[in-house]
Formats: structure tokens, C-alpha cells, sequence
């Protein structure tokens, strides 16, 4: 598994019309867009920065995994993203080598991205996402 670049760098907000006021007004990052991903509860906005994006997560219901990290440990940093050329021989690469994901398969992410995740218990605490964009 070879990472391409840092995909980008998912905030957990409370609300992203009063997170945007920061990133859009003050810092002048404006947002490419604003999508739901029913599957995942949780609404998305992406902020490209050169090569990167910041990617601001607003949970659009209480049993959603943003809301429940929201409440555990507040707003912040909830993972970064490195993108992967193929994601399916990533995983199976990082199975093989005695890696725990959350996610043994690709899903459906925001951008029309296929996404997985790698299990915190793996990456000394950080959320890892795994994103593969055509």
C-alpha cells in the first residue's frame, strides 16, 4: 500500500453554517459544497487547501458515529484521510498484515469517494480513512 497524498482532515462540528463562519470568513477557505451520506448520518462539507481538503462532519442524527464523538470528546479532529490507488488491495495488504479495520470493504463516501476505515487500536489512537477517488 502506497498512500498518494493526505485526502484530507475530517472535523467533527456541532453545525457546519457556524463552523463555515470561521473557516469561509475569517480564514477565506470557501466550501465546494455541502452533501448528506444517509448511510453514515452525517452531513459534509469539503474546504480544498492546495493539494488537501478540510472536511467539516455534522452528524444528522443522535446515534450517528459524529454525534457520539461529539459527546465523548467534544469538537475537533475526527480523523485524517490518505487516499490509495486501489482500496481493496490496501485492505487486504493491511489484513495481511495483522492490521484491524473497521471496515474489511470499501463503502460509499462523500465526493463519490469509496472509503474504509482503519480501527484506532492500529494507529496509536488516530482514525485512520482510507480514500480511493477516480
Amino acid at each position: 500500500m502506497k498512500p498518494i497524498v493526505v485526502d484530507h482532515i475530517g472535523i467533527a462540528v456541532k453545525s457546519i453554517e457556524d463552523a463555515l463562519k470561521f473557516w469561509e470568513a475569517t480564514l477565506g477557505i470557501k466550501c465546494e459544497g455541502i452533501e448528506e451520506v444517509k448511510e453514515q448520518k452525517v452531513k459534509t462539507a469539503f474546504l480544498p487547501i492546495k493539494d488537501t481538503e478540510v472536511e467539516l462532519l455534522e452528524a444528522t442524527g443522535e446515534d450517528s458515529p459524529v454525534a457520539k464523538f461529539i459527546e465523548k470528546k467534544g469538537e475537533g479532529i475526527h480523523h485524517i484521510a490518505i487516499r490509495v490507488e486501489n482500496l481493496e488491495e490496501a485492505l487486504e495488504e493491511l489484513k495481511q498484515k495483522g492490521v484491524r479495520l473497521i471496515d474489511e470493504k470499501p463503502r460509499y463516501g462523500a465526493g463519490g469517494a469509496r472509503i474504509a476505515f482503519v480501527h484506532p487500536k492500529s494507529t496509536g489512537g488516530v482514525l485512520l480513512e482510507l480514500s480511493e477517488r477516480n
